[in-house]
């Protein structure tokens, strides 16, 4: 029988879950359903994104964090797996059927200013990007 590197590939089975990672590597879930509790302690209104690539600002309007997660893929019927809940730093894979799929890290500053990085997949096409997202008004 073949052998899969646990650095390439790793089940993870807890309570009858078992959890196996996108893009070669595996990643844990730690939390599903009512997790991201950190999301929820963020001021609500616009939030302007400013990526560190240079690319253009944008504003959205944030209502319960979740809107952070997938910035690229802003469709619904995407199915995100949570591999990191804390107090301060969310991360989510997700994958959108026929459209790609990324993983979203959120580090929260203040109730007022985050930190995101996220990498995938969006049309075919890979993408990655650094941005500062800052509570910029009232939606």
């Amino acid at each position: 029988m073949n052998r899969i590197s646990a650095s390439n590939f790793r089940l993870i089975r807890s309570g009858g879950i078992i959890a196996a990672g996108l893009f070669g590597l595996a990643w844990p879930v730690l939390a599903q359903g009512n997790g991201l509790a950190m999301l929820g302690t963020l001021t609500k209104g616009e939030w302007t994104i400013k990526f560190r690539d240079g690319s253009a600002d944008r504003k959205i309007c944030v209502r319960s964090g979740q809107e952070l997660i997938q910035l690229r893929h802003r469709e619904s019927g995407c199915n995100q797996f949570v591999v990191e809940d804390g107090a301060a730093k969310v991360t989510v894979q997700y994958t959108c059927p026929a459209n790609g799929y990324a993983r979203t890290s959120i580090r929260r500053e203040t109730p007022a200013l985050v930190q995101l990085e996220s990498q995938g997949i969006h049309g075919g096409l890979p993408f990655q990007f650094l941005a500062e997202a800052r509570r910029t008004g009232s939606c």
